[in-house]
C-alpha cells in the first residue's frame, strides 16, 4: 500500500558526492515547477493512502521559493510533510533559523539532515549541525542521516553468514557509488544475488516522482511516466508481474534479470545493488521508458 510520495523536486545539487544514488551534482537538470507540485499532491489525494510528502533532490534549499510554497500545499491538504537537506546555508544559528522558520511555519514535519563524511568529512561544526540545533529551537522533528564510506569487516568464525565478508558504511550501490566506492571491495557470485533486500516490488510503500514525470519505484527504475498517464491510475494498475524489469527482480532478483534478459555479466558484485544497477545500465537502450531518466545512470 503506497503511503509516500518523495518529490525529486530537482536533481540539482551543490555536492556531487560519491555515494549519490542519482548522480546529482551542480550540472544536473530536472526541477519541479510549483503546477507540477499541486497537480501530483492532486494524484496524492486521489490515491486515498498516501500519509507522508517528501521533499528532497538534489538539494531541495537550492530553490527556496519553491521548496517554501510545495511545503505548504502539502500540508494544506493534510499531508504530513518532511523535507531531506544538506542544510548547506546554515552557516550560523542565525542564518539557520532563517531558512528553517519558514518552512516550520508552512507546515513542516520532519526535517531530515545529511550529516557525514561525504558531505562534511569529519568536520564536526558543520553547516547540518547547525541546522539540527536551530530546528530543536523552532520545535522541528529531525532526523540526521549519516552514511559513511564503505569499509569491510569480517564476523568472527561461525557467526553471521559463515565468515563472509560484512561491508559497513551504509552506502548502498546505486548510482554514482558504483562508479565511485566499489573498487577494491570483495565482490560476491553474481549468481548468489538473488533477492532485492531493500525494495518491496510487489506492493511498493512509497515512489519518487521527478519533474521529468518519471514514477521511480527504485531510483532510475520506474513504473511509468506522468506525462503520459496519471500518478493515480500508474499507481492503480502497477503490476510487478508484466513488468519486463521489475517482474525478474521480483520473482529471483537481480541474478533473475541478468538470466531472464540473457546480459553477460562480469563474475562479481559488490551485493544486490551493485548487481541489479549495473545490469539496468545495460538495459537503457532496451527498456527506455521504463529505466529513466539517462543521468541516474551517469549518463548523458
Amino acid at each position: 500500500m503506497l503511503t509516500e510520495i518523495h518529490f525529486l523536486l530537482t536533481y540539482t545539487c551543490n555536492f556531487e558526492c560519491d555515494h549519490c544514488f542519482l548522480y546529482c551534482s551542480p550540472r544536473s537538470r530536472g526541477t519541479f515547477r510549483i503546477s507540477q507540485v499541486s497537480r501530483v499532491l492532486e494524484e496524492a489525494e486521489k490515491i486515498g493512502t498516501v500519509e507522508w510528502i517528501f521533499f528532497e533532490g538534489g538539494e531541495p534549499f537550492l530553490f527556496f521559493p519553491l521548496l517554501v510554497e510545495s511545503v505548504r500545499r502539502a500540508g494544506a491538504r493534510g499531508f504530513k510533510v518532511g523535507v531531506v537537506t544538506n542544510a548547506y546555508g546554515a552557516v550560523s544559528a542565525e542564518e539557520a533559523e532563517l531558512w528553517l522558520r519558514p518552512l516550520a511555519e508552512a507546515g513542516l514535519t520532519l526535517l531530515n539532515l545529511s550529516n557525514d563524511a561525504f558531505h562534511y568529512g569529519q568536520e564536526e561544526e558543520n553547516p547540518a549541525a547547525v541546522a539540527l540545533a536551530a530546528a530543536g529551537r523552532l520545535g522541528l522533528e529531525v532526523s540526521p542521516i549519516s552514511i559513511e564510506p564503505p569499509e569491510v569487516t569480517r564476523p568472527s568464525p561461525g557467526e553471521e553468514d559463515k565468515g563472509r565478508a560484512i561491508i559497513g558504511g551504509g552506502a548502498r550501490f546505486r548510482g554514482r557509488a558504483v562508479d565511485k566506492l566499489t573498487g577494491n571491495l570483495p565482490l560476491r557470485p553474481w549468481e548468489e544475488l538473488a533477492e532485492c533486500p531493500y525494495e518491496d516490488l510487489e506492493s511498493p510503500s512509497r515512489v519518487h516522482v521527478d519533474a521529468l514525470g518519471n514514477v521511480h519505484l527504485c531510483q532510475g527504475l520506474s513504473l511509468g511516466n506522468m506525462a503520459t498517464e496519471p500518478l493515480s491510475r500508474l499507481v492503480a494498475g502497477y503490476r510487478p508481474g508484466p513488468h519486463p524489469v521489475c517482474g525478474p527482480l521480483w520473482r529471483g532478483g537481480p541474478a533473475e534479470l541478468v538470466r531472464s534478459t540473457g546480459l553477460g555479466p562480469e563474475a562479481g558484485y559488490v551485493d544486490e545493488c551493485h548487481l541489479c544497477f549495473s545490469a539496468r545500465r545495460m538495459l537503457l537502450d532496451r527498456f527506455p521508458e521504463l529505466l529513466a531518466p539517462r543521468q541516474v545512470y551517469g549518463l548523458d
